[in-house]
């Protein structure tokens, strides 16, 4: 193996990235060290491009949809071997000492880490992690379609899976983009009676391919309105961060229903007072998960041949594959491979 590597390095906040050669990062003890083969190109990166996110160091690599197989571990490390297929997503380890990790509530750490923004990611050849962070990839999925499911695909399912809705309930999926196309096909393998809502009409026929039951143009029809026909959704899962959007599709909740937001809108999200104490609805939020998370995120996945849609750069071509990203124009995922 050479002892160098090319990584993909943002030098400080609002800089373009610079593709760098780097010696290869040696694992400290309760680390192990992935050979990426495949990272996702998430929007929270732009945390690390423009330096939005608190207490980053630069330089910077980022990257926390991290998949490929561990080539070095750590001296303490007894839960993974080298040639394991791995991945690590946005969480990037927690102190195993505070209150919520006690209680094995590993994802609300006090001190956690985030891969790509405490620690170098996977906009690189290598990169080291903390044990705790890994999750296994099973075999039936290859590097590319793993990447984006650590962060897009551990956040819709484990928001779903852990709302009260039951198979056969009525659960719509606001948006049909990176995270929208995962969570319609995660809702209709678990049994949902399936809503795609979007405001693209042009998007129908792949809502239905991905398994949405129904499809509401809410460019067309009030969406609420339409949902409450339906018989009032259990679940709305809000994956496209616009707040007008989320907040016209509250009053379609039935009665004890939520709103499950997972992409983060800019501006604040409007209820009725009235609809939400008459539903006895709620809006809430979901935060992606841990390595554990992650892993049964992948075999779920495996299990029904849930696959994101890719568009795969190399390295060299990341200003590219992140200007895809950020203007909206990648279908439906950005995946580097080093």
């Amino acid at each position: 193996m050479s002892e160098k590597m090319q990584a993909a390095v943002v030098s400080e906040p609002g800089a373009e990235f610079d593709l760098v050669e780097r010696p290869v990062p040696e694992p400290d003890s309760e680390e192990v060290r992935i050979a990426v083969e495949a990272c996702g190109i998430c929007h929270s990166d732009v945390f690390v491009k423009e330096g939005t996110y608190p207490g980053v160091k630069y330089p910077r690599v980022p990257g926390h949809e991290v998949a490929g197989r561990i080539d070095a571990v750590g001296a303490d490390v007894n839960m993974w071997e080298i040639d394991d297929r791995v991945g690590v997503g946005w969480h990037g380890g927690h102190c195993f000492d505070c209150d919520p990790c006690r209680r094995g509530d590993f994802q609300q750490c006090v001190d956690a880490k985030v891969t790509g923004l405490t620690y170098d990611g996977g906009y690189a050849e290598y990169t080291t992690v903390p044990a705790e962070a890994v999750a296994a990839v099973p075999e039936e999925l290859n590097a590319v379609e793993a990447a984006p499911l650590l962060c897009a695909g551990v956040t819709t399912y484990n928001a779903l899976r852990h709302t009260d809705a039951r198979p056969g309930d009525l659960v719509a999926v606001q948006g049909i983009g990176g995270l929208g196309h995962l969570g319609i096909q995660y809702a209709h393998a678990a049994g949902f009676e399936t809503v795609a809502l979007s405001r693209s009409a042009d998007k129908e026929s792949l809502a239905k391919d991905l398994g949405a039951d129904h499809f509401i143009d809410a460019t067309a029809v009030d969406p609420a309105e339409r949902l409450t026909e339906l018989g009032g959704a259990s679940v709305i899962l809000a994956t496209a961060p616009a707040s007008d959007a989320i907040s016209s599709v509250v009053s379609g909740l039935g009665a004890d229903g939520s709103v499950v937001v997972v992409g983060i809108p800019g501006e604040p999200i409007e209820a009725s007072g009235q609809d939400l104490v008459g539903a006895r609805s709620s809006v809430e939020g979901w935060a992606s998960g841990d390595a554990r998370d992650s892993q049964d995120t992948l075999e779920f996945s495996a299990l029904r041949s849930i696959t994101p849609e890719v568009e795969t750069y190399s390295l060299d071509e990341v200003t590219t594959a992140y200007s895809q990203m950020i203007e909206n124009e990648a279908r439906f995922r950005a995946v580097i491979e080093p």
